[in-house]
């Protein structure tokens, strides 16, 4: 969780736009909904049907084999977004000190992009414990510079700063409820993740600790996002923050401490994001491969030439993302673009755990009325979550979801059992309704994301 959202979130929430007062409760707000989340992937780690079966599982034994294989569509798809982000936030980073690679999506950025792709799916070809030993070692280093940041701001904290707009009313940034519905997707972001865990619980030593990992990692990663962006909204003041290029945290401590402080954090976010690339790469090449052994998508995604190496999954992410690059640079996709969208793929598979969760909790799986209190509000937290999205952004989910039910197609007629049943052949249909209307949007102009 702890890899590019850190660095860039007093910038992102501030253009959001969100003044200091609206950062308040809006992180209440995500602190308490995560919270339940988490608490739901916990739960689900011990009472579902198929305690290893992940975000597919979850569907599957809850709503049956087409909702299940879109949510891990969706979910794969979440996450190669995340790469993308991570690839043009590293090359933004470098345009900090030359410009050459500007914001991340010039040329010369998207070749260098192109090395680090396939050169971090060679590492992973060589083998999952070759590339979990690297993500070991920069989780740690990259701690560094964010500790350093956090002392540094308690010292530099203004409250005159922080308070100066608290509610953005001198601004006109428009009433809280709306600053607080914009920086919803960040946060989304910020938290992706969350229930990584479950993908990789079939390799846990013990089924409790998926749960353990759960919580503890939620409760390390709010404490670091809250304290970072409450810090910097009280060191430059709304506008100033929002002007900042990404990685913003480098240009907030660089207004403290000067260039080195620029330099500490730049590389900090380098390391940090190349860590977490490597390990959302090999969390996409898993989510394929677990989903197509669990029978969702096709067999050859699921084959492992050499244990703990499903090689066309990897290929495959790699392959999606190496177009989607050179889409980013076409199009100019900024970071802070792409981080929406991949916020935006996670919310249906999020909702599709809550809804299962508190039906088993509801039946009696366990946890008692406690159990029913976190997965309802882990629910409505969800439906909370699409509606802040936007129309925009649910209507772009369906384009994918739309491709989603081409790979579902595939994988039942390769098994020889019916596409759709019953109330699927309607979800289908709205889905492939949905993305024609997004299509015709963003043909005529009229959608724009």
């Amino acid at each position: 969780m702890v890899g590019a959202g850190i660095f860039s979130i007093p910038q992102n929430m501030a253009a959001g736009p969100a003044a200091p007062g609206a950062l308040l409760v809006g992180w209440a707000v995500t602190g308490v909904g995560m919270l339940a989340l988490a608490l739901t992937f916990q739960f689900l780690g011990r009472r579902a049907a198929d305690t290893h079966g992940g975000l597919y599982g979850y569907a599957r034994d809850g709503f049956g084999p087409m909702p299940a294989t879109l949510v891990a569509w969706g979910y794969w798809i979440s996450a190669w977004l995340g790469d993308l982000a991570y690839l043009v936030l590293i090359f933004s980073t470098l345009g900090l000190f030359w410009e050459v690679f500007g914001d991340g999506t010039t040329w010369v950025s998207t070749l260098g992009g192109t090395v680090v792709l396939w050169g971090y799916a060679a590492l992973l070809l060589r083998g999952v414990r070759d590339a979990s030993a690297v993500n070991v070692v920069v989780t740690v280093a990259k701690l560094v510079p964010i500790l350093v940041f956090l002392v540094v701001g308690v010292m530099a904290f203004d409250p005159a700063v922080f308070t100066v707009d608290l509610w953005g009313r001198q601004e006109d940034l428009g009433p809280v409820f709306d600053q607080v519905r914009a920086m919803m997707l960040v946060t989304v972001w910020a938290f992706l993740g969350i229930e990584g865990a479950t993908v990789f619980a079939r390799r846990a030593r013990r089924d409790g600790d998926v749960g353990r990992a759960t919580v503890m990692g939620f409760a390390l990663v709010l404490t670091l996002l809250v304290a970072v962006n409450l810090l910097a909204a009280g060191i430059l003041t709304r506008p100033e923050l929002a002007d900042l290029q990404d990685p913003s945290l480098a240009g907030v401590l660089e207004a403290v401490v000067g260039r080195w402080g620029a330099v500490l954090i730049s590389v900090g976010l380098l390391v940090s994001v190349g860590g977490a690339f490597l390990a959302w790469q090999l969390l996409c090449a898993e989510i394929l491969a677990s989903t197509a052994r669990a029978g969702g998508l096709p067999r050859m995604l699921g084959e492992e030439p050499r244990p703990g190496v499903p090689r066309r999954a990897i290929l495959l992410t790699t392959a999606v993302l190496q177009v989607a690059l050179v889409w980013a640079h076409f199009r100019g996709a900024a970071y802070y673009d792409v981080i929406l969208m991949s916020g935006s793929m996670m919310l249906v598979p999020y909702l599709v755990s809550s809804l299962y969760a508190l039906r088993l909790a509801a039946r009696g799986g366990g946890g008692g009325g406690t159990a029913v209190v976190f997965t309802g509000v882990s629910t409505v937290y969800a439906l909370w979550l699409l509606y802040a999205g936007g129309l925009s952004y649910l209507l772009m989910s369906s384009v994918f979801y739309a491709v989603g039910l081409v790979a579902h197609a595939w994988t039942r007629r390769e098994q020889g059992r019916p596409v759709l049943r019953g109330w699927e052949v309607a979800l289908a249909a709205g889905i492939v309704v949905a993305a024609g209307w997004a299509a015709v949007g963003l043909l005529t102009g009229g959608l724009q994301v």
